[in-house]
């Protein structure tokens, strides 16, 4: 049932348990304590953004509000600083392609990837100040920098525009949800296998 709140206020109720269990599985502080780990969590993040950006791009259908919302060179970048070559970025693991049908599902994907880059700035902070990079390494989790509540802000506003269409809002909302699960699912604790530098 739909409520008087906006679109964002209903989907962030409705994402709530699905994100807090990408919260509780994917345990970042103790991941993130070694380089080694810190590296392994970035290349699985690269797997995952490289089949999402890509998704999303082909589903949203609009370049120019995506491309400064698209992290995956930023993560090449972290990989790199941290001694890998190009190739074997390359060829790091990704989970299984998928489409999404529409900007509204596209929107609802996105929404989980940008949504992350507000408590990636504590993250940066933290790895920051854990292994002592004060620029480099560090590109993914700093994402928007000082540019974060601006660019939240205008996502906010980007998504209110499917708020008055009911299978719109589904779409969106079902999307965001398997998102969130399918990163936790990615991320979460398993086999993992290490990516050497």
């Amino acid at each position: 049932m739909r409520t008087r709140d906006g679109l964002h206020a209903r989907l962030r109720a409705a994402t709530d348990p699905a994100h807090r269990a990408l919260e509780a599985s994917l345990d970042w502080q103790a991941r993130v304590a070694t380089l080694s780990g810190y590296r392994n969590l970035l290349g699985r993040l690269y797997g995952f953004h490289a089949v999402w950006e890509s998704a999303i791009g082909s589903g949203l259908a609009d370049e120019v509000f995506l491309a400064p919302r698209r992290r995956l060179t930023r993560l090449a970048a972290d990989l790199d600083h941290l001694g890998l070559t190009p190739s074997a970025v390359a060829a790091l693991p990704r989970p299984t392609s998928l489409v999404f049908d529409g900007p509204a599902a596209a929107m609802g994907a996105l929404y989980v990837l940008e949504g992350s880059t507000l408590g990636g700035q504590l993250i940066g902070r933290h790895i920051a100040g854990l292994h002592g990079f004060s620029g480099d390494g560090l590109a993914y989790y700093r994402a928007h920098g000082p540019a974060a509540g601006a660019m939240w802000a205008a996502f906010r506003t980007r998504l209110e525009i499917f708020g008055e269409d009911p299978a719109a809002e589904a779409a969106l909302t079902g999307a965001a949800v398997s998102t969130f699960s399918a990163m936790g699912a990615w991320l979460g604790p398993g086999p993992e296998t290490p990516v050497a530098a």
